[in-house]
């Protein structure tokens, strides 16, 4: 199921047929409250009522123009700013192909730090990672650009065999982390293929960022995952750590885990929700349903009806 669905998120065909089936946008009203920046601000409006910040992603990669990727900063300026207007606590999460990494890594470089200032004081730019073909380029787009703009952050992947090497490459730099499983189709040479092996990869992983913080390290971890199993364990070894209170967050997607989420706002885990939004879904779509395939029941469900 899951390599079907990730062999769906890449279909041009199916990308180009499926978002206009009505029962299929009914059904990813449950992951992302609408395709525009109201919708999302909305919810992150709503959100901030429970006491919980987000993080607004516009869903894209992979342009192909200059001028596509000044509309995507642009949009993001405007994201920031209205954001600021409605009071919210909201930071933001950009793709490195969405600004041009495709085209020229200094291109995309540019677009970051321009968006790294329009951020500055209002939260962190976190920089997601795609497929492994970029890893490198998203790394060296973050080495380069962090030593001036401390509230860059980047996004870990636990599920590729390199990871663990990448996260010491970077604790020299006080990084701002984001420590996830994983969601595009990898080649098990590049990737663990066992849940299993991923899961004791992303603990491993957490420990030692936790261990970095402890020790006196600088930097901040946000741990992107619904999985109880993982959230409880380095939820509590994170609080009982006296220097790293302050500097975790445990990070789930739009419509996802709701009880899970209203028990870590109960404990007073610190949470925050990412809210994408956006015409160009499809993509993400089908790799939030390959996470869990269980949430293909929603779509199902939704088709039935």
């Amino acid at each position: 199921m899951r390599s079907a669905l990730l062999w769906a998120s890449t279909n041009p065909r199916l990308a180009s047929t499926l978002p206009r089936r009505r029962f299929v946008r009914r059904a990813v009203r449950r992951f992302m409250p609408g395709e525009t920046r109201e919708d999302a601000l909305r919810e992150a409006a709503r959100l901030a009522t429970r006491g919980v910040p987000a993080i607004l992603t516009m869903l894209g990669e992979n342009v192909t123009t200059a001028r596509e990727t000044r509309e995507v900063v642009d949009e993001y300026g405007r994201v920031l700013a209205e954001a600021t207007e409605r009071g919210l606590d909201a930071e933001i999460s950009v793709k490195p192909t969405h600004l041009g990494l495709d085209l020229d890594p200094g291109l995309a470089a540019r677009n970051v730090a321009e968006l790294a200032r329009a951020a500055r004081g209002r939260g962190t730019v976190w920089i997601d990672m795609e497929g492994s073909a970029y890893t490198d380029a998203t790394l060296d787009l973050y080495r380069d650009l962090k030593p001036e703009h401390d509230n860059l952050g980047v996004c870990l992947q636990s599920y590729l065999r390199r990871t663990e090497a990448d996260l010491e490459s970077l604790l020299p730099l006080a990084p701002r982390i984001r420590l996830v499983k994983g969601a595009y189709a990898e080649p098990p040479d590049l990737a663990y293929p066992s849940k299993g092996d991923v899961d004791a990869r992303y603990r491993a992983l957490g420990r030692r960022l936790l261990g970095h913080l402890d020790d006196g390290g600088d930097g901040f971890v946000g741990f992107g995952t619904h999985d109880a199993a993982l959230i409880g364990p380095l939820a509590r070894d994170a609080r009982s750590r006296a220097r790293t209170a302050e500097r975790f967050e445990i990070e789930m997607l739009y419509g996802i885990g709701l009880r899970a989420q209203d028990a870590l706002v109960a404990e007073g885990v610190p949470l925050r929700v990412l809210i994408s939004y956006g015409a160009a879904w499809f993509p993400w779509y089908m790799r939030r349903l390959a996470e869990r395939p269980a949430n293909v029941w929603f779509v199902v469900r939704s088709f039935l009806r």
